[in-house]
């Protein structure tokens, strides 16, 4: 038994080259069939826009700290060692506030995250079942996707058909299963994640004076032939 199952893979290995020529396979890209969507366009657009009013939002919250940290030291030698608590306290709370505040917009699944997937989600089921009509018309075995994680080396444009796929969404070229002009993915630019010292470590304000002051921050790939 143990003999038959180190014998398996390399029977299925001889057998790959004449499983091969017996199935139809090709490849389309997807980034620049959404390219070419303007439900696409639209949602990159939408996308932008909400990204840069989060980002607004963020900007304001770092002002108004900085804003409750420059009247705390104007005032400081005025304040009693209670009222010095009080003030750091507040300034920490909203530091804190602020942080949360970033992370639940641009973290990880955060409400940028979901927003993208919302937009562009059915758009891509669009592109997947137009995908689908085609290699089921053309009888394709496999399909790979040119734009996806899978390296291709090599693709022989005899197999590109990334312009059906246009065909079924009604949006081919004139010249059918030829390489459409190029056209550049439109795509969000993530914020940067904020480097701001104070707002890495929740460590609570120093007595003498708040944690130093810090920032609040918040692919087309071309169509290879």
């Amino acid at each position: 038994m143990k003999r038959l199952l180190c014998a398996l893979p390399l029977l299925w290995l001889a057998l790959m080259p004449s499983l091969t020529r017996a199935q139809k396979f090709g490849y389309v890209d997807s980034e620049f069939i959404m390219s070419k969507m303007p439900a696409y366009a639209q949602a990159q657009q939408e996308l932008n826009t909400a990204s840069q009013n989060w980002q607004k939002e963020v900007e304001a919250q770092k002002k108004d700290i900085d804003r409750l940290y420059r009247t705390y030291q104007a005032e400081e030698v005025l304040l009693t060692e209670p009222m010095k608590k009080k003030r750091q306290d507040e300034i920490l709370k909203k530091e804190q506030d602020a942080k949360a505040y970033q992370n639940k917009i641009f973290g990880y699944e955060g409400m940028l995250f979901k927003k993208r997937q919302e937009l562009t989600k059915p758009i891509q089921d669009q592109v997947f079942e137009a995908v689908e009509k085609v290699a089921k018309k053309k009888q394709l075995a496999i399909l790979f996707d040119k734009a996806g994680d899978l390296t291709m080396l090599y693709t022989n444009p005899a197999h590109d058909y990334t312009e059906f796929v246009l065909e079924e969404l009604g949006l081919a070229s004139e010249d059918r299963n030829q390489p459409g002009p190029k056209g550049a993915v439109r795509t969000v630019t993530p914020p940067t994640t904020p480097s701001d010292p104070e707002f890495g470590d929740d460590q609570p304000a120093q007595k003498a004076a708040p944690a130093s002051r810090g920032k609040v921050n918040a692919k087309s790939a071309p169509r290879n032939n």
